[in-house]
């Protein structure tokens, strides 16, 4: 290379030779580099990672969704790391934190606090990871959503009250964490069709976060307060509904006092085909979980994908119960 710029310099002259030597040089320097590495990421090869923050894995309703984004995850060669923030929202805000800080490709989310589990979703998207919301909400907006109107739930159980009552009658509400999103909602679906019945009475509500035995305790409570007053109870979940239920069963109540509850878990599905708990309002954990997964990853890839994905609840008693339980 050094005897052919010498000769293009003695060729064109000084300056013009100069500057074509220079030319050549960097020229063949350029084809002596070795081309650059792609960088690593999903596209080329790299499987996806999912940091994936559940409410509380002793909830039978979370463990389907849980085992529902495993299946998914399965399917679509996804890893996920899964962390149980045992409803504690602070819990929660941490491993969001410590994924962050494992550099995973996204993060699936189901909040315990609307507002308590807020900063988990901020710090994620200030640092370029997505969020996927599933289940339940918070204030701060992730990338996207995937769950169902919890609103939809509370009209559908408390519309199934109205109608056994024939719109007359005392009702008590057994509410879940207090904060959380579906808690929230579903009491504003009952509240607005008690509105529409001037004839039904809420007597009592109070939280039994999402607890069975909670809820039985609760519920021993209201029987020694109201006794036969009680025509009605809408539990916002399943457990705290299976908790009512032994209590009403246990005072000798039951046979006069419909229970409701949400989520439609195996057992609270067997005990409606048995006729003991009169109803429950499905929810799909198996969809909710399933679909989450196939947004993040659609979202990783920079596939197009829904902002909000909402799956529908089902009212399920007697009459259908073959349906869910198959």
């Amino acid at each position: 290379m050094k005897d052919l710029a010498m000769d293009l310099i003695k060729r064109r002259g000084n300056a013009a030779g100069l500057l074509a030597a220079a030319a050549l040089g960097a020229a063949l320097l350029a084809c002596c580099r070795p081309a650059p590495k792609p960088a690593a990421g999903p596209q080329q090869g790299h499987a996806i990672v999912i940091g994936v923050s559940l409410l509380n894995l002793s909830s039978e309703f979370i463990v389907m969704l849980d085992q529902a984004m495993e299946a998914k995850a399965a399917e679509l060669g996804v890893k996920l790391i899964v962390a149980d923030a045992q409803r504690d929202a602070a819990r929660q805000v941490q491993q969001a934190e410590n994924f962050i800080a494992q550099g995973v490709d996204a993060i699936i989310l189901n909040p315990c606090e609307v507002d308590g589990s807020s900063p988990a979703v901020d710090k994620a998207r200030a640092a370029g990871i997505p969020v996927v919301n599933v289940n339940s909400e918070t204030r701060a907006a992730p990338t996207a959503f995937v769950g169902s109107h919890d609103e939809e739930s509370g009209v559908i159980a408390m519309d199934y009250i109205a109608q056994r009552l024939h719109g007359q009658g005392n009702i008590v509400m057994i509410q879940g964490f207090l904060g959380q999103a579906a808690q929230i909602e579903r009491a504003q679906g009952a509240r607005e069709v008690l509105a529409k019945y001037p004839g039904l009475k809420l007597i009592a509500d109070q939280t039994a976060d999402w607890d069975r035995a909670k809820a039985m305790s609760l519920m021993e409570n209201w029987i020694q307060s109201y006794g036969g007053r009680i025509d009605a109870v809408f539990a916002q979940n399943d457990e705290m509904a299976i908790g009512a239920l032994h209590a009403l069963e246990q005072a000798h109540l039951k046979d006069r006092v419909p229970v409701v509850g949400i989520d439609a878990i195996a057992e609270a599905l067997q005990m409606v085909k048995a006729g003991r708990l009169d109803a429950t309002v499905f929810q799909d954990a198996r969809a909710q979980g399933s679909t989450a997964v196939e947004t993040a990853c659609r979202i990783v890839r920079g596939q197009p994908y829904d902002k909000q994905a909402f799956i529908p609840f089902r009212l399920v008693t007697a009459g259908n119960v073959g349906g869910f339980t198959k």
